[in-house]
């Protein structure tokens, strides 16, 4: 089987050594919000691991960069900052690889700043077994430019009826287990998967969608698009399952976090969770924070993603919880489609947009120039904050660390133009959009998986 070969593949190249080229960083504006750095430093790069970091314009001896086998890379008005981390993303492989594979995904990653991603199970087979796991791990290792991290289903075929085999898929690397895509309909089986995961020291990823109530929707349920002769999905869609899902997190004490939170009152709920000592996290998308219904152009099922575009309100309420800190991760539910799906009417095109290659512009466009976050926010919840819900030793740029990096030049303005994604998926609202910030570099254990043209040598 196809699986099967991958495995024996990756049997024989796991063993290579790798060679790296030492790499330093000059003049860049490091974010580091682990060891609470926000300055000018220094970062130098050796053997797949950071080796100094030095502040500049001290008097501190720096080390020898001088050797051919050094990279000097000028980051110079550019933020240097821990590899960025996503928690949420749909690679279609297997099953639907005329939409996205494991390779085009992790390029796209590369390409938007990325150097580790979470895939969701909904693939075909779902992800609900150990030895399917590995099939993505060793496809995206034999590739070797990003980290692919591949989340469980909770339950076997994603049906909702019986739990997945939790502990084989956890053993083959499995960092958390998502239903993503539906929820887990049956709390009482829901509960048991929590009790499971709580034991594996794993987080749960919450897709809050009770099916029972979206009776057809397609957008957000407002007049505007009652007027267009849309059904609607209400906010309560999605707030009764938030609410469900933190009671069973208090019950189990299993570690919730919550996808692709779009209502005001997920964020109140969020709080009010946290203030209560549940050990609950949330993500907020670049779509949300950025469109509401009423930017819905027409007819376009690029705008169509589930949970829906919602309204002003919500998606004030959704800035000021990334503000405060209440919202800790920004996530882009990549979720590519063919052009002839999304060719189709609102009505009847499947749900979602991509996501990795305008993540960057779009935080930085709408939250980090206004001022809604600080650039060291950005980098706590694009990196060090995935990381530290998934519990891996990432987001950190300490001294002896791997060295996972991304820079990114703010001040850069351009238009986004889905056809020079990677991704196999250009099903995007943004295309034509003009933005601020751009991916300079992405270094993933020490090599450089992408640099823009300003950077190569």
């Amino acid at each position: 089987t196809t699986i099967s070969r991958y495995e024996y593949i990756w049997s024989y190249f796991e063993w290579q050594d790798v060679v790296y080229m030492d790499i330093l960083i000059k003049g860049g504006r490091l974010l580091d919000p682990v060891n609470e750095r926000d300055g000018l430093y220094d970062l130098w790069i050796r053997d797949g691991k950071i080796w100094k970091v030095k502040e500049q314009n001290t008097d501190k001896e720096e080390p020898d960069a001088s050797g051919e086998d050094c990279r000097v890379v000028d980051a110079s008005g550019c933020y240097v900052m821990p590899g960025l981390i996503d928690l949420h993303v749909h690679l279609r492989d297997p099953g639907f690889t005329y939409k996205e594979t494991v390779d085009t995904g992790a390029e796209a990653a590369a390409h938007g700043g990325f150097t580790t991603i979470v895939a969701m199970p909904n693939t075909k087979p779902v992800m609900d077994e150990g030895h399917r796991v590995s099939y993505v791990h060793n496809k995206a290792k034999m590739l070797g430019l990003i980290n692919v991290l591949q989340a469980g289903a909770v339950t076997k075929g994603m049906r909702g009826e019986e739990l997945s085999d939790i502990e084989s898929m956890v053993k083959a690397g499995s960092p958390a287990i998502s239903e993503d895509g539906k929820s887990v309909m049956n709390s009482g089986l829901y509960r048991k998967a929590m009790k499971i995961a709580k034991s594996l020291n794993i987080p749960v990823l919450a897709h809050c969608e009770d099916i029972n109530m979206v009776e057809g929707g397609v957008v957000n349920a407002d007049k505007d698009m009652a007027a267009k002769g849309w059904k609607g999905i209400t906010n309560a869609v999605e707030d009764v399952i938030v609410a469900r899902d933190i009671l069973l997190a208090k019950e189990t004490g299993a570690r919730l976090h919550l996808c692709h939170c779009s209502t005001k009152d997920s964020v109140r709920m969020v709080k009010a969770a946290k203030l209560d000592g549940v050990d609950v996290s949330a993500e907020v998308c670049p779509h949300h924070f950025t469109l509401t219904s009423a930017d819905i152009p027409g007819n376009d099922a690029n705008y169509k993603m589930n949970p829906p575009l919602r309204t002003k309100e919500d998606v004030e309420a959704l800035k000021q919880g990334l503000h405060d800190n209440i919202m800790d991760v920004i996530a882009t539910d990549h979720a590519p489609h063919s052009e002839e799906e999304k060719l189709r009417t609102m009505q009847n095109a499947p749900f979602g947009i991509v996501g990795l290659e305008t993540a960057v512009p779009l935080t930085i466009s709408e939250l980090v120039r206004p001022g809604v976050i600080t650039p060291l926010q950005m980098a706590a919840k694009m990196s060090t904050n995935p990381a530290r819900i998934l519990g891996i030793d990432k987001g950190n740029l300490a001294e002896g660390k791997i060295a996972d990096v991304t820079i990114i030049d703010p001040e850069v303005e351009y238009t986004i133009d889905k056809n020079k994604f990677r991704s196999m998926g250009k099903n995007t609202p943004f295309h034509g959009r003009k933005v601020f910030g751009e991916v300079e570099m992405t270094i993933c254990g020490g090599k450089i998986v992408y640099a823009a043209d300003r950077m190569k040598q």
